[in-house]
């Protein structure tokens, strides 16, 4: 499998390229600020552009869905789309195909309704549910509930060795695992609901308190 991590400018914002190394067919995922560089990197290795997706629908992620649907002919997909070419719904556990691999659709929702990550091999694309070292932003105890139910009973339930590929460069690294994020986030090592809630509502004096950026 191939991985191709972008710095597509805006607020830090990352953009991916995955390949199925076998067939040299690709995915996109989060076409923001700069949809082109993607797309001239696939071209000049080589490589097939078959989906498009947003891992939900802020237009940080979604702003160059347009141009890019321009350059390929492809429909970016965000949560609850029908795939115009295979038929398949983007809903928690489908399955799209990529040549020989398998993109499994996790639903985690929390920092959007729609928001979703992408499990491929081994590697998960977060968007801004998890950031490494940190966690998608929230506006309402509701939707921290969510965003809380997603990482303890979803992203944290795949193997530790999963590479997590985040949907900004706001974190202690581009990349992180699983495994790293269950022992070392602050927001994962919490005994329960209310600690994460609390994590949450004093974030800035827990940054400042701990020297993180």
């Amino acid at each position: 499998m191939i991985v191709k991590q972008f710095q597509m400018g805006g607020d830090r914002n990352f953009g991916y390229l995955v390949a199925d190394e076998a067939t040299g067919v690709a995915l996109v995922i989060d076409a923001s600020f700069d949809p082109l560089s993607i797309v001239r990197y696939a071209e000049e290795n080589g490589l097939s552009i078959r989906y498009v997706f947003s891992t939900h629908g802020h237009a940080d992620h979604t702003n160059g869905n347009a141009k890019i649907s321009h350059l390929t002919g492809i429909r970016p997909l965000l949560m609850g789309d029908i795939c115009p070419q295979s038929g398949i719904k983007v809903e928690d556990g489908a399955v799209f195909h990529l040549g020989t691999l398998e993109i499994r659709i996790i639903h985690t929702p929390g920092h959007t309704d729609d928001s979703i990550c992408l499990l491929a091999g081994d590697a998960v694309f977060t968007g801004d549910t998890l950031f490494t070292g940190k966690i998608g932003g929230t506006y309402t105890e509701e939707q921290a509930r969510a965003e809380y139910d997603s990482l303890l009973f979803k992203l944290m339930t795949l193997p530790p060795e999963t590479k997590v590929y985040p949907g900004h460069d706001y974190g202690v690294s581009p990349v992180s695992s699983i495994g790293k994020e269950c022992s070392s986030n602050p927001f994962l090592t919490v005994r329960d609901f209310s600690e994460f809630l609390h994590l949450k509502q004093n974030w800035a004096a827990y940054k400042k308190a701990h020297g993180i950026v």
